[in-house]
């Protein structure tokens, strides 16, 4: 299904789109675009859609009932205001948001579905999952000039750390929390501070009211916290190619870079289990 604009989807989605989560995965260029829809798909996802910056063009091997949308030149890493178009159109649905080369993964993905985690956390009266975003990177740059190969990705397992986040007035905000590591807060001095925290919540359900903020948060403070005051809620983690592909796109940390390898760093499994033991993400209550 191709769509020549978002508010024409979300016309037709109203009326036809199943019912069940939606992704919406914003395509900056065409590199594991395919990989990324199909990771999506398999978690569950009733609804795939893709927003892909033009002049990026549909892949031949996209499954037919992906939504495609083209859209307009503007800055790519601020989607707030599509995002907010997807809550006021389509409220009381969970919804997804990433970019291409970011896949979802959460607590026993591999044997449990989206549909699943959801029904859990609203059983636990939570309108959000919380997500970490963990940094991937291919492990040889000369085989992989761009930072991206899912045969040979490493993260880094060490490294980070979370402060708690403040108010205009430098009051604590509660269960409210910025969180630094990875290819970010490694080469810091190549990425603009306002893009070095790695917390997101990539998983939340949009009500009437909720706005999308172009920082990752929300105006509706409970949308921010990253558990109830009574004990720990599961969370997720978001493996992400986007800060490798940024700083090898950069003329600055391109020639600055030669590896993104160091001690820290781990191959990574793709499996669910090594981002728990490595404390990307818990399972709270659900065993």
């Amino acid at each position: 299904m191709n769509f020549s604009a978002l508010k024409t989807y979300l016309t037709w989605a109203k009326a036809h789109a199943p019912k069940g989560p939606f992704a919406f995965i914003f395509a900056q260029d065409d590199i594991e675009l395919t990989h990324t829809v199909a990771h999506h798909i398999k978690l569950g996802f009733r609804q795939t859609v893709v927003l892909a910056d033009i002049p990026i063009a549909r892949p031949e091997d996209l499954p037919a009932e992906v939504a495609f949308i083209s859209r307009p030149a503007k800055s790519s890493s601020d989607i707030s205001q599509e995002m907010n178009a997807v809550i006021t159109a389509l409220p009381q649905r969970w919804i997804f948001c990433g970019y291409n080369g970011e896949y979802l993964y959460y607590p026993f993905c591999e044997t449990r579905s989206i549909g699943e985690i959801i029904a859990f956390n609203t059983e636990e009266r939570r309108k959000t999952i919380p997500t970490t975003v963990v940094d991937l990177y291919a492990g040889h740059l000369g085989q992989s000039p761009d930072g991206v190969d899912v045969t040979s990705t490493y993260l880094d397992r060490l490294g980070y750390y979370t402060e708690t986040r403040r108010d205009g007035e430098q009051a604590p905000l509660p269960q409210q929390f910025n969180i630094y590591g990875g290819l970010r807060r490694r080469f810091e001095e190549h990425v603009p501070w306002q893009k070095r925290r790695i917390d997101r919540v990539a998983l939340f359900q949009s009500q009437r009211g909720l706005k999308f903020q172009p920082d990752f948060t929300f105006n509706l403070p409970e949308f921010n916290t990253i558990s109830c005051p009574w004990h720990h809620n599961l969370t997720a983690a978001l493996c992400s190619f986007r800060a490798a592909k940024a700083l090898r796109r950069n003329p600055g940390s391109r020639h600055a870079i030669p590896s993104f390898r160091w001690s820290g760093s781990e191959q990574f499994k793709w499996q669910s289990q090594q981002l728990m033991d490595l404390g990307f993400m818990e399972p709270g209550q659900w065993f």
